[in-house]
Formats: C-alpha cells, structure tokens, sequence
C-alpha cells in the first residue's frame, strides 16, 4: 500500500478496492518500523477512525512548523519541545475537513533556518534529505504518507524534493494561507507540497488553496479542480526558457548533464526549450531576498535569542545578529524591488511557457550538517512565483532533478506543463530499500 501514490490512494477508496482503515494502518505500521533509522518524524499519531470527505483514509505528514492541535508543535527548537497550539493552523484545518489525517509531526530544521535535524535521506542515510523541510521530503520518498507539508522561504520545499526523489510543489506566495505555520520571515513564507506525482500535487492545491483573513499577504489562486480520475490535464508541448540562475558555475557536473539531457527529451517530445537570460534587474533577487529574510527573522526573534541565549543555534543568532544594524531603506527597497519583480516575470517569459533550470547544484550532499545550498530557489522564492521540482535523473544512487517555473499565480498553468514534462520523463516507481 505504500506505494500508492495520493490520487491512486483516493481512487481506491472511493471505488472500495482499499479499506481507508487498512491503508491507514499500513503506513503507521511501516512509519513505526522505519522511521527509527529514517527519522523523519519528531511525533507519529495514533491511527483513528477515517473521516468522511475528498480525502478520508489519507494520512498526511506534516511539518512540525505547522500547529496541529493534538500533537506538540515543536518548530524544531528546544523551546518549544512540549508546546501543543489551541488550535489547527489554517492548512491542517482544511485538511481534516477534507477528511484526512494527520500521520505525524516531520523534522524541520530550527525554525526553518539553518541548524538541521536528524533526518537521513532515505536513498542513502549518510546523505541529507534536505531542509528545512528535512521530514516531509524523506517521509513521501520512503512510503510512509502519500503527501506531506512543507514551507520554503529560500528553497526548502524544490530543494529536499530534489535530493530525495519525489515532486515538490511551492504554490505561488499566498496561495495557502500560513495562518498557524511558525514565521520565519513572512514576506518570504511559502506553505509547500511533497508528492509522488504531479497528479497528486495538483489535487492537493486545488483542495487547499483559499484565503485567510489572519493571513493577508499575496493573493488567491484563481479556483480550479481536479477530477482525480482524470487527473492534471498535460499541456501542450511547451515552450521552455531554459535560464542559468544563481551560481551557475558551481553547479556540479552530473546536475547540468541531467538537465541538459531532461531538455533534449523535451525537444524531441515536441517542446522548444531555449535559452533565455533575464533581464538586469533579476540579478539583485538574491541578495535583496536575504535582505527581507535577515531584517524580518531579526524582528521575530531577537527577544527568542535573548531569552534563551543556551537554547537557540547559532545560525539563528547569527541571522537575528545580520539583520539587526540593516537600514530601513534598505529593507523598504527590497520590498518595492520583490513587487516590481515579480509583475515583470510573466512580461520576461513572454514568448516562453515556464522556466527550466536547476532545483539545486547538485544531490543531495553527503553528511547531516548541511542541508545543501538554496541558492537556485531563493529567486523564485523571493518573487513568489509557482515552482515545482520533479525527478529527472540519479547519480550513484542519488536523485537528481529539474525545476520548472512560472508567473504569478499561473499555478494551473505551471502544473499543467509539469505533467507534460512527467510524462516524456516518465514517474519514477523505485523506493528507497530501508
């Protein structure tokens, strides 16, 4: 049953060929029996009785940045270690409504910053998952939840995606309300998806996109559904900007090959992919991104970092340190520059579909230590624009993928590109032997 991907797993209930209570019970069973040497988990629920709705039967992994309110929500700090929320965040909410139910709380990095936690990536376990995301990646790639909650403020859905093998969806800004999920800097702040398909992603947004009035940054997706029978309609094949963003010369070799070869399948399948520069000012989104992150992190923790100064990491010290002495100014000209931007990106794919490029330099790096470089995210994270990895490629046993992007709030749009692209690469059915 594990390898039941989100859509499949619906479409077997719902006709009666899967018991919601044994598929519950098989993927707590095979949580309990992994997670030991995987630790994606921080907490696993007791299974319960399966809800009615959409998605009754489907437990869901959820980060633990994300307030549930029957399970500790630790944010990944000591601080916090037995702190169970009043209430669901925005997105849990919904998701019960739907029916589904919570599997457990995943392993974030320390407030989604830097400071990692014990999660292995589960295709070799001397490797890192990723993060700060670190938990949901490697639980949708080992089999233990069909989908999984994330959030990313500079690259930690694309990225932990990437490095364990599985399709991860970073919605455009405000698409899901982040009432309840831990801030890390909120004109950054992104809820994500982890899924085995692109199927499976455009199912989950369009049952949990919406609006909150406790969260009123960025805008609505415009509505839209998806008939799982059916599932995300391929688009047409495309035309693709295949754009060198971010420290494109550190990018290592097995990386560019898998794209460069991910891009002449696209040719040969029908699609025109193309290089594309972007126009001068996008070269300032990272470091005008770091600007908004240092100066919002700084604000929401410095009295956290100054009343527990032996309970907070030095990475999160250092950021509350970095942001502290910024000017406003400054500060106020990035936020003017991530506006403009982003109304320029659709005029600067103009003759394009969506972007292609790299979701990270390379696989996954090999250690805990270091969860891996954001840097070929952070500009689509500044700008708020729909993003979405998916598996193209392995190095010595190690995943390797592509990231494809597009306008604001063309999230239909972009999912409906990605399964065109799923399609001529095919969907990986391997797991991890844990």
């Amino acid at each position: 049953m594990h390898e039941l991907g989100l859509v499949e797993a619906v479409l077997a209930i719902r006709v009666g060929r899967l018991d919601p209570r044994d598929y519950a019970a098989a993927l707590h069973v095979r949580a309990r029996l992994l997670d030991p040497s995987l630790r994606a988990f921080t907490v696993l629920a007791e299974p319960s009785a399966p809800a009615d709705g959409p998605l009754g039967g489907i437990p869901v992994a959820v980060k633990d940045i994300v307030a549930t309110r029957d399970l500790p929500t630790a944010n990944g700090s000591p601080i916090y270690r037995d702190h169970v929320p009043e209430a669901d965040a925005w997105v849990v909410a919904r998701l019960r409504d739907l029916g589904a139910s919570v599997l457990g709380k995943t392993v974030t990095t320390e407030f989604a910053w830097r400071h990692p936690g014990p999660t292995h990536n589960p295709w070799r376990l001397g490797h890192t998952p990723g993060g700060s995301s670190s938990g949901s990646a490697a639980a949708v790639a080992a089999g233990l939840a069909p989908l999984a909650l994330g959030s990313q403020t500079f690259g930690s859905v694309i990225r932990p995606a990437a490095f364990c093998g599985v399709v991860g969806l970073k919605p455009s800004y405000g698409a899901i309300p982040r009432t309840g999920v831990h801030p890390l800097a909120r004109s950054l702040d992104h809820v994500g998806l982890f899924t085995r398909s692109v199927a499976d992603a455009g199912l989950a947004l369009a049952m949990l996109a919406g609006a909150s009035d406790a969260d009123p940054h960025g805008q609505p997706l415009p509505p839209f559904r998806i008939n799982p029978e059916q599932g995300v309609e391929p688009h047409a094949a495309p035309r693709l900007a295949l754009v060198r963003i971010g420290p494109w010369d550190q990018a290592e070799p097995a990386a560019l090959a898998c794209l460069e070869a991910a891009a002449e399948r696209f040719r040969a399948a029908g699609a025109r992919v193309e290089g594309l520069t972007l126009p001068a000012p996008f070269a300032g989104a990272a470091e005008a991104a770091r600007t908004i992150l240092a100066c919002e992190a700084s604000a929401t923790y410095a009295p956290l970092v100054a009343g527990h100064p032996d309970k907070v990491s030095a990475p999160l010290q250092d950021l509350v340190r970095e942001g502290a002495p910024i000017p406003a100014v400054r500060y106020i000209s990035a936020r003017q520059l991530q506006t403009e931007l982003r109304a320029g990106f659709g005029a600067a794919l103009a003759d394009f579909d969506a972007l292609l490029t790299l979701p990270a330099p390379g696989p996954a790096p090999e250690g805990l230590a270091f969860t891996g470089d954001p840097s070929f995210c952070v500009p689509f994270t500044y700008l708020g624009v729909p993003c979405i990895t998916l598996p193209a490629g392995n190095v010595q046993g190690l995943p390797l993928g592509i990231q494809l992007v597009a306008a604001y709030r063309n999230d239909l749009r972009l999912l409906r590109i990605a399964r065109w692209c799923e399609s001529v690469l095919g969907r990986p059915h391997l797991f991890p032997a844990l």
